[in-house]
């Protein structure tokens, strides 16, 4: 299954679970972000971030530097839970 389609069965899901009222909030909130120009301020796909210092899941430091020093660096956010 490809990345899109995952996404779109987990919407569908979403969009089952969550009450319509919730939903339609969400939703607007999403528009609003999309209108508000912040898309063209993130990070974009295949971007060259300058060297970087994070706490990883054991709260250790880890460089930027020495992960590209075996190969490439996928970076992911995750914003929490809600």
């Amino acid at each position: 299954m490809s990345l899109e389609a995952k996404l779109e069965t987990m919407r569908a899901a979403s969009k089952q679970r969550i009450p319509p009222d919730k939903y339609a909030i969400m939703e607007q909130a999403t528009q609003d972000l999309r209108e508000s120009g912040i898309l063209e301020r993130t990070i974009k796909v295949g971007a060259q971030l300058p060297p970087f210092e994070l706490s990883n899941a054991n709260d250790q430091r880890v460089r930027s530097q020495d992960l590209l020093a075996r190969g490439a660096v996928v970076l992911t956010v995750f914003r929490g839970h809600w």
